[in-house]
């Protein structure tokens, strides 16, 4: 969104004419003002250009994109509190049923999909879903992106593969742990709400949803967060978030 909004917009594109939508909108961090900005600069762009609105891109299928800013509630994460924000309401689920397949945004059939699935969308339809397949190991395929911040040397975002193990993942994109790989003392692997894993376990786990599964914890967002043995708590006292 930051750097490339075109491949974002092309995917809404691609997804929408796939499931017959007539119209995608992109629900965003209020926080992130450059990135909206700068989502709304391409969807003018290819309006514009015919690519998106009335006959896109001279098919005869009309396909209309939204920028939607949202408040930076966590709880928006779940599909129905951000539908009921999306429509300016509070962002707080819905009872189901009814689910968005079937009464989802002002009332109409929607698909809630995560950018990242929506962004990619585009490059599997030029190089086939075969050669999608060819990352990562059976029934961990493709590629993820991964957020890697903490006490790592160079903090970074990065698509890589899905199945890599997670040292190699920190040490070619993140620089390697402060310190060195022996001051590591655990790893959050999939954001705040997924159960951390000590030094022991991170010497040889993999980064897909199997590997981290069997490893007690889970992929979630794939945010990892780094610590070193300069944090004071107790690795297992830091469980607080997914027990409470």
């Amino acid at each position: 969104m930051r750097n490339d909004p075109h491949k974002l917009v092309e995917g809404c594109l691609v997804a929408g004419r796939a499931m017959g939508a007539r119209a995608a909108y992109i629900y965003i961090r209020g926080e992130f003002y450059n990135e909206s900005s700068n989502l709304q600069i391409a969807i003018n762009e290819a309006y514009a250009a015919g690519l998106i609105g009335k006959n896109s891109c001279g098919s005869g299928y009309d396909f209309d994109v939204f920028v939607m800013r949202g408040a930076g509630a966590y709880i928006c994460g779940e599909e129905t509190a951000l539908i009921e924000s999306l429509e300016g309401k509070q962002g707080k689920p819905r009872l189901k049923p009814p689910f968005p397949a079937d009464v989802g945004v002002f009332g109409c059939p929607t698909t809630v999909a995560n950018v990242e699935t929506v962004a990619v969308a585009p490059t599997i339809c030029r190089r086939g879903g075969t050669w999608f397949l060819g990352f990562g190991r059976e029934r961990n395929s493709g590629t993820k992106l991964f957020n890697i911040s903490g006490h790592v040397n160079t903090p970074c975002t990065v698509e890589e593969e899905m199945s890599i193990p997670l040292k190699d993942l920190i040490e070619r994109h993140a620089g390697g742990v402060r310190g060195g790989w022996d001051n590591l003392l655990c790893v959050i692997p999939g954001g705040s709400s997924t159960p951390l894993i000590p030094r022991s376990v991170c010497d040889t786990v993999l980064m897909d949803f199997d590997g981290l599964v069997q490893a007690q914890t889970g992929l979630g967002t794939a945010a990892l967060i780094v610590m070193d043995k300069s944090v004071s708590s107790h690795p297992h006292s830091m469980g607080w978030f997914p027990r409470h």
